[in-house]
C-alpha cells in the first residue's frame, strides 16, 4: 500500500511541477524520516529544485506544500528544517486499505531466466553449493507469479558441468585407484546403492583421494597429469568407455543432488548440460558469428602468439584503443593454440542459446517429476518413451528455455571476470539490449566458524582455531556435506519441538522439526549481503533470538496461536475492519505514542512490495531477510504492549487482532519468497 501511495504520490508532484514551475522532473527521491512522529514521507524536492528556480528551498517548500496536502492518502504535510517536506499519512484510510489486501503489483511481461546451483557432478553438494542455490532459489521465488504478485515468466535452470576436469578425476579415480571397466562401474554403483552408501558420498572421498595421488609420487607427476588430460578429452569427444563412464556416474551424482536440493524446497525447470553443448556444436556456430562481425580473431604474435582471443572488457568499455605498433598483450583468449576452447568461449556460446540468438536448441527429455512440474535434461535428440532418462510419456516443452528476455547467474565473485567478459562479448556482437538484461548474482565464500567445524568431528591444528574461520576444500575432503548438515540442523530443531511439545504426534513433531531447521539453514545464508563472507554456525542458525529464521517462524506462529485462543479467523477479523468508521473508530485508537506503536506495524507491513522491488532491483534477497526480522520484531514488540485476547473494548479489539492478522499474512508471504514455511508450533 505504501508503493501505491509513493506512485499517486510521483504522478501528484509531476503534474503539479509542470503546471506551476513548467518542468518536467527526473527521479523523484522520497525518504522513509528517521522518527514516526516526523512522518512517513519525506521529500527533499525543495533541495533538487533550488537551482533550476533560484530560490530558497524552503520558500520552494511553502509553495508546494499546500497541493500536496491534497494528494488522496496524505493527511497533512509539514515542513521541516531548509526545506524538507514531511508528508504525514491518512492512517485510517491507510489500514483499512491495507486489510482489504491492496498493494501494488510487482511483475511484468517477459520470460526471465535464473541460473543457479551448478554443482559439478563428481561429488556430494557442501554448505558453499547451498548459498548458492538457496539465494538462486530465492531470487526466483521473488521473480515468479503467486498469489500475491503477477511477477514474471520464470524458468530456473541448473547447468550441469558433465564433461569437466572434475568430472575427470572421478572417471580417473575409479579406473586407474580402482580398476574398474564400465561393467565394473555399474556394479560398484548397484553395491553402493544396495548397501545404502549414497553415491555422491562415495564419490567425495574419491576425489580427495585422486587429488592427493596426483601429487604423490613426484617423479609420476607429469604422467599423472597427462592421464588426467587425456581422460578429460575422452570425455569431451564422447563415444568411448571413459565417456560413458563419466556419464553414468555424473548422472547418478545429479540425481542425488536434486534430491539434496528439494529437502530444502529448492526445484529446478530445465538442467542443460555441457556435453550437449560441445556435441550439438553450439561453440562452433558462435564462433563463426564473432569472428564474422569480428569479435574473435587469431593472434599472429607476442604472447597469445596462435591463440584466438577478443578484447577484454574493461580495456573495451573504457573506451581504450588498440596500439598499431603490437598486439593487444591483456586480449582475452577463446581458443587456445592447441585448439581447445577456454570455459568463457563455450559460456558465450551458451549465453547466446540463453538469449534466443544462437539459432540451435537442445533436445529434452524428463528426468525429474516434482509435484507442481516437470525437469526436463538436455539431450543430443528429443528422448521420447523408453529413453533412460525420460519418466512419462510427455514430450517436450513446446517453446524450450532458450528465449530470455533477462538472465540472472548466481556464480561466486571468483568468477567476476569471466562473467564480465561474457556480457562484453554480447555488446560486441552488437546485442546491446541483451547484454545490458544480464546480471551476475555474485557472492563470496561459506566457511564454518571454528565451533562448528569441532562439533562436527574436523581435527583443527592451533593455527585453524585462531583463524575467524574455516575455509572448505573438496580436493582436501575438508568441509560438511550438505546433506550432513541439513540432518544436523533438523535434529537440533527436532531436540528443542520435544522439549517444547511431547504432546504431539510424531509425525507432527517430525514436520515441525524440518521446517524450522531448513528456515534457519536457508535464513542464516540468505540475511548477509551477496558478497559477505560468511562463516556458518549452526547453533547462530537455530537460535530461537535475534536475527534468525526461527526468530521470524515464531512471530507468525505466535500470531496464529492469537487466533486460535481467540476462536475467530485472521480474514473475518481482517473483513470487520471495513466495518469501522476511519474517523470515529479508527482515527483515536492510531494516535499517540499507544496508537503509535499499533501504526508501526502496519506501516512497516505497508512497505511490503516497495521491499520486494527494491530486493529484485538490487538481485539481494538479503534485503528481504532483514524487512522480515524487523516486521517480526515489530510484531512482538507490539504483542508485549497490548493484551488482546482480554480487551474489553470492541472496536479496539479488532484493531489489535487485525494488527497481528496483518502482520502474519505479510511476514508469512516474505518468508515464502526466501524460501522458508511456518510450523504450525515451535
Amino acid at each position: 500500500m505504501y508503493r501505491i501511495l509513493q506512485l499517486q504520490l510521483q504522478t501528484s508532484i509531476e503534474l503539479l511541477l509542470k503546471e506551476r514551475y513548467e518542468i518536467v522532473p527526473g527521479n523523484l527521491a522520497m525518504e522513509l524520516p528517521p522518527r514516526i512522529e516526523l512522518g512517513e514521507i519525506a521529500l527533499p524536492l525543495a533541495f533538487e529544485l533550488a537551482k533550476r528556480l533560484k530560490k530558497a528551498p524552503r520558500i520552494i517548500a511553502q509553495e508546494l506544500q499546500a497541493a500536496l496536502a491534497e494528494t488522496p492518502g496524505i493527511a497533512s504535510v509539514e515542513i521541516a528544517g531548509a526545506g524538507y517536506l514531511n508528508l504525514k499519512l491518512d492512517r485510517p484510510s491507510m489500514v483499512q486499505h491495507m486489510a482489504a489486501d491492496e498493494h501494488s503489483m510487482v511483475g511484468g511481461s517477459g520470460f526471465r531466466l535464473v541460473e543457479h546451483t551448478s554443482i559439478n557432478p563428481n561429488k556430494a553438494a557442501h554448505v558453499g553449493h547451498l548459498r548458492n542455490a538457496i539465494l538462486g532459489d530465492s531470487f526466483a521465488r521473488m521473480l515468479r507469479k503467486d498469489e500475491y504478485k503477477p511477477g514474471w515468466e520464470t524458468g530456473v535452470q541448473n547447468y550441469i558441468d558433465n564433461t569437466g576436469v572434475q568430472v575427470a578425476d572421478i572417471v580417473v579415480a575409479v579406473t586407474q585407484l580402482r580398476g574398474m571397466s564400465l561393467d565394473g562401474v555399474r556394479n560398484w554403483m548397484e553395491a553402493l546403492h544396495s548397501s545404502g552408501t549414497r553415491l555422491d558420498y562415495a564419490c567425495w572421498d574419491l576425489y580427495a583421494e585422486v587429488s592427493q595421488w596426483y601429487q604423490a609420487d613426484p617423479p609420476r607427476v607429469a604422467e599423472r597429469r597427462q592421464l588426467r588430460l587425456d581422460t578429460l578429452h575422452a570425455i569431451e569427444a564422447g563415444g568411448n568407455e571413459l565417456a560413458e563412464i563419466a556419464d553414468l556416474i555424473a548422472t547418478g551424482v545429479l540425481r542425488r543432488h536434486l534430491e539434496t536440493m528439494e529437502r530444502l524446497g529448492i526445484e529446478y525447470d530445465f538442467l542443460p548440460r555441457e556435453s550437449e553443448i560441445l556435441h550439438l556444436h553450439f561453440w562452433e556456430t558462435a564462433r563463426a558469428l564473432m569472428v564474422e562481425r569480428g569479435v574473435l580473431y587469431l593472434e599472429t604474435e607476442g604472447k597469445n602468439k596462435g591463440c584466438w582471443v577478443m578484447r577484454r572488457a574493461i580495456s573495451a568499455a573504457a573506451g581504450v584503443q588498440l596500439s598499431a605498433d603490437g598486439p593487444d598483450e591483456d586480449a582475452k583468449i577463446l581458443i587456445r593454440s592447441n585448439g581447445t576452447v577456454t570455459y568463457v568461449g563455450k559460456d558465450i556460446a551458451y549465453h547466446l542459446w540463453k538469449f534466443g540468438l544462437l539459432g540451435k536448441d537442445f533436445g529434452y527429455a524428463r528426468f525429474r517429476d516434482y509435484p507442481t512440474h516437470t525437469c526436463w535434461i538436455s539431450t543430443m535428440h528429443h528422448a521420447g518413451p523408453g529413453s533412460e532418462l525420460t519418466s512419462t510419456s510427455d514430450p517436450h516443452p513446446v517453446r524450450g528455455f532458450g528465449h530470455a528476455d533477462a538472465i540472472y547467474n548466481v556464480i561466486d565473485s571468483r568468477q567476476d571476470d569471466p562473467q564480465t567478459q561474457v556480457k562484453e562479448s554480447l555488446r560486441a556482437l552488437g546485442f546491446a539490449a541483451e547484454s545490458e538484461a544480464f546480471t551476475h548474482l555474485n557472492y563470496a565464500f561459506v566457511g564454518l566458524t571454528t565451533r562448528t567445524a569441532l562439533d562436527l568431528g574436523y581435527v583443527l591444528s592451533d593455527e585453524d582455531r585462531a583463524r575467524n574461520f574455516i575455509e572448505v576444500s573438496g580436493r582436501k575432503g575438508f568441509g560438511v556435506k550438505a546433506d550432513d548438515l541439513i540432518d544436523r540442523m533438523i535434529a537440533a530443531a527436532r531436540a528443542e519441538v520435544e522439549a517444547r511439545h511431547p504432546e504431539l504426534e510424531e509425525a507432527e513433531r517430525a514436520e515441525i522439526a524440518n521446517t524450522i531447521g531448513v528456515g534457519a539453514l536457508r535464513y542464516f545464508l540468505l540475511r548477509f549481503t551477496r558478497n559477505t563472507v560468511i562463516a556458518f554456525d549452526y547453533q547462530d542458525a537455530l537460535a530461537f533470538d535475534g536475527e534468525t529464521g526461527p526468530y521470524a517462524q515464531y512471530a507468525a506462529v505466535r500470531a496464529a496461536n492469537i487466533f486460535r485462543k481467540a476462536g475467530v479467523a485472521e480474514q473475518d477479523t481482517l473483513e470487520a475492519m471495513a466495518n469501522l468508521d476511519p474517523n470515529r473508530d479508527l482515527e483515536p485508537l492510531l494516535e499517540g505514542e499507544e496508537g503509535a506503536g499499533i501504526w508501526e506495524v502496519w506501516l512497516t507491513a505497508s512497505r511490503l512490495s516497495l521491499v520486494l522491488e527494491q530486493a529484485i532491483a538490487a538481485a539481494e534477497p538479503a534485503i528481504l531477510a532483514r524487512y522480515a526480522f524487523v516486521l517480526a520484531q515489530q510484531f512482538n514488540n507490539f504483542y508485549h504492549r497490548h493484551h488482546i485476547l482480554t480487551e474489553t473494548n470492541p472496536t479496539r479489539k479488532t484493531l489489535l487482532l487485525a494488527t497481528a492478522a496483518v502482520a502474519r499474512r505479510d511476514l508469512v508471504r516474505v518468508l515464502g519468497w526466501l524460501g522458508i514455511g511456518v510450523p504450525a508450533a515451535m
